[in-house]
């Protein structure tokens, strides 16, 4: 083969390119907030910090992905909601330290670049980032012809946030008596996905559109379903009691992520009776005959978020999260022990 090449013919198309960002600017700058200096385009992000607010300010920092949930979009053809995953497990663990997400960033590698598709795509990271009050302050679209298939792409999101220094929740001060309260999921969030697309579509062989009466809607549908982002209801809170720790319940489930935050000599004991699972985590454990234990292990099995607050404030912290629109569980307490999380 002879002839002059470019980088067009080698796959890469750096019009389409420039197509795609003049589609998601409007989206970008929908979600700006006090403290933004850019726009998109440039080389990088600015953001001031509010010092007033924030006289001792802590960056915080998280990032995260979607995970094989990417997937179940592909399959489907819908790209509009797992942006607002790609937000929620960024900001959720950010929030665990008590720390107000400011701006976020994203990362898109697609094996053909088609900007309608990105624009579908980064129509979720803005409406992640609207119910984060976190603005998006750039981003990242990379065609990589040769390493993923035209149809494939992978995402990452960065969360920048800030907290007092004083005020950073750490669950040193978690006690016994401590009670453990609960937030809802809406399902498996971005979870577990290897294992929940290995019952349904290879052991089980459904179909994404297919629908299910246990679920009332398609396993597409549900397996779609955002993540939850917990980011107001929890700043709620942190102004109204003395919070003593957090848990963003993701891989590991409550038993691995809850330990995460406790204190060497605690022990969290959790009632099993206290809540009732989404139906998808039913149907999995029974599909797959997977343990209770796994099942615990692998899945949030409904919770999505966890703090821990002293006794005599969960009244206060309760009343808060249902003026949020939040249907919080207590779900245990902290008593002394082996440090770890006991389900019973």
């Amino acid at each position: 083969m002879s002839g002059s090449l470019d980088y067009r013919q080698a796959g890469v198309d750096i019009d389409e390119a420039e197509r795609a960002v003049d589609l998601i600017s409007s989206l970008v700058k929908s979600t700006r907030r006090p403290g933004v200096l850019s726009d998109i385009g440039g080389f990088a992000g600015f953001f001031r910090l509010d010092t007033e607010r924030y006289p001792r300010p802590v960056l915080v920092s998280g990032t995260d992905g979607v995970g094989t949930k990417l997937k179940v979009a592909q399959m489907t053809g819908v790209h509009d909601t797992v942006g607002i995953d790609l937000v929620a497990m960024c900001v959720n663990d950010i929030l665990v330290s008590g720390a107000e997400p400011l701006f976020f960033l994203d990362y898109l590698a697609v094996g053909k670049l088609f900007p309608e598709r990105v624009q579908e795509i980064v129509k979720g990271v803005a409406e992640g980032c609207r119910q984060a009050n976190c603005a998006l302050i750039g981003g990242e679209t990379a065609e990589m012809p040769g390493f993923y298939q035209e149809d494939e792409y992978d995402m990452a999101g960065f969360a920048v946030g800030v907290a007092n220094e004083d005020r950073i929740i750490t669950g040193e001060g978690t006690s016994p008596g401590d009670v453990i309260i609960g937030l809802k999921s809406s399902g498996l969030h971005s979870n577990g996905f290897s294992l929940a697309r290995k019952i349904l579509f290879d052991r089980a062989g459904y179909k994404p559109n297919q629908y299910l009466d246990d679920l009332g809607k398609t396993v597409g549908e549900e397996l779609l379903t955002p993540t939850r982002i917990y980011v107001r209801s929890i700043l709620e809170v942190l102004e109204a009691v003395d919070v003593r720790a957090m848990a963003h319940i993701t891989g590991g489930g409550i038993p691995g992520n809850l330990k995460r935050v406790l204190p060497q000599g605690l022990e969290a004991h959790i009632a099993r009776s206290a809540w009732t699972p989404p139906p998808i985590f039913k149907l999995l454990a029974e599909l797959g005959q997977v343990e209770r234990q796994e099942m615990f292990r692998t899945f949030n099995m409904g919770m999505g978020f966890i703090i821990v607050v002293k006794p005599e404030e969960a009244e206060t912290a309760l009343s808060v999260l249902q003026r949020m629109d939040e249907s919080p569980v207590v779900l245990g307490e902290i008593r002394p022990g082996e440090r770890g999380v006991v389900i019973e």
